[in-house]
């Protein structure tokens, strides 16, 4: 009988001791997936992020068989903040509009809906519209840090703001030199003190101003000569930089620093702020003999299998790109005869080209950029863009100009100003 009892009891505590084991080992099989292992299996997926991206978050490096050291740049923290945020315009949704959010007072000063832009975070989210081998790509470890010169005139407050931020919220810190913003003569008092006062909360950030209306080609000059960064990168002070934009301009540059890179430049459109890329996405930038500026689609003998991958370009668009800072001079950056606007963007990629130098444009860099409606402010001095594309064409295109004034016989007879001294500087 006591035999009996005593199997009883036997059995009864290793079925007890199985029906407490037993599940445990599936709890302690998931909590070791959570804590040592971060099985994207079972870890909470931010933002959406794909399992082998969540395996990078531990910044994995890789050397090359150029012995260069690889990394992960993507700030995925700043990724998945951005991934919760909700509300008017977040993830570059376009702002709801009423017929009074279009009311033509919203744009006289900017060109664009300024009432739109105030309501919007200047902080808001964009969505990541990159190729999905941009996600995975390593960059140099040690890339060259950059000044970020931003020029402006009669700005409105929120886009010059949401310019800044987004440049510091979605670069690392590390590469960023410095932050200049150039104001060229503007006379809104929201500029003067009130942007110096907001300012001194970023201590990166830097305020010059001209003495008088330069225009955006001195203007730039202007903070090219104080930059102290490795680089250059220029943006125009209504844009906003999206993920992981900086590192693919600057691998680039550390690979061969005679070489300006552009970013792929989306559409925040300049009524409802909706951000979307431009038509046809990647295209060459190109010109026709009226001097107009134009793109063109790659042609199949240089596209690539990576649609990921740089490609070269003849000619930028002009307002956002990054160079080498010594090479920028070593060029001689911008002629100072081009006036305001225009034609500079043919300037510097002529000069590029021919002083054995490439241009490129970065499929996995992408920034947003407002096409104004209207160009908002008078160029003092008449119209600028026809004399610097004359003087641009007389410069730099020798015999081929003559194409140009057949196609546009009004620019023969403009001032060239002093292109023979520029002709043999």
């Amino acid at each position: 009988m006591r035999r009996k009892e005593k199997r009883l009891l036997q059995f009864a505590g290793l079925l007890i001791a199985a029906l407490l084991f037993l599940p445990n080992v599936g709890l302690w099989s998931l909590y070791r997936d959570r804590v040592f292992d971060n099985s994207p299996d079972t870890m909470d997926r931010p933002g959406g992020i794909p399992p082998i991206q969540l395996n990078q978050m531990r910044k994995v490096a890789q050397v090359g068989l150029d012995g260069v050291r690889r990394t992960d740049w993507h700030d995925y923290e700043a990724m998945r903040r951005d991934a919760a945020r909700f509300g008017n315009g977040e993830q570059g949704k376009p702002f709801p509009l009423t017929e009074t959010d279009q009311v033509d007072q919203a744009y006289r000063e900017n060109g664009f809906n300024i009432y739109v832009s105030d309501r919007i975070s200047l902080n808001r989210s964009l969505p990541d519209i990159r190729h999905e081998n941009c996600k995975q790509k390593l960059y140099a470890e040690k890339l060259p840090n950059t000044s970020i010169i931003i020029p402006f005139h009669n700005e409105g407050w929120s886009s010059l703001l949401r310019t800044v931020h987004s440049v510091l919220n979605r670069s690392p810190p590390q590469l960023i030199a410095e932050v200049i913003l150039v104001d060229d003569f503007s006379d809104k008092e929201h500029l003067k003190v009130p942007l110096e006062e907001y300012m001194k909360r970023m201590p990166k950030v830097h305020i010059l101003r001209t003495k008088k209306r330069e225009g955006l080609i001195r203007t730039r000059l202007l903070g090219a000569a104080a930059a102290k960064g490795e680089v250059i990168t220029f943006l125009d002070s209504h844009c906003e930089a999206n993920v992981n934009w900086l590192p693919p301009l600057l691998d680039r540059i550390a690979q061969n620093r005679k070489t300006i890179v552009c970013p792929m430049i989306d559409v925040i459109d300049h009524d409802n702020f909706g951000y979307d890329t431009q038509a046809g996405d990647a295209m060459r930038g190109a010109f026709d003999w009226e001097m107009y500026y134009k793109r063109i689609p790659i042609p199949p003998e240089l596209q690539r299998d990576d649609p990921s991958q740089p490609f070269e370009s003849p000619v930028m668009a002009g307002g956002l790109f990054a160079v080498d800072r010594k090479w920028f001079w070593e060029l001689g950056g911008y002629d100072t005869g081009l006036e305001i606007w225009g034609g500079e963007q043919y300037e510097i990629s002529f000069k590029v080209w021919m002083c054995g130098g490439r241009m490129e444009d970065i499929p996995c860099s992408r920034v947003g950029h407002i096409y104004r409606k209207y160009v908002p402010y008078k160029v003092p001095g008449g119209i600028s863009l026809a004399k610097n594309l004359k003087r641009v064409a007389e410069v730099w295109m020798d015999e081929y100009a003559e194409y140009v004034y057949q196609r546009r016989p009004e620019y023969r007879h403009l001032s060239a100003r002093n292109m023979a001294e520029r002709r043999r500087s």
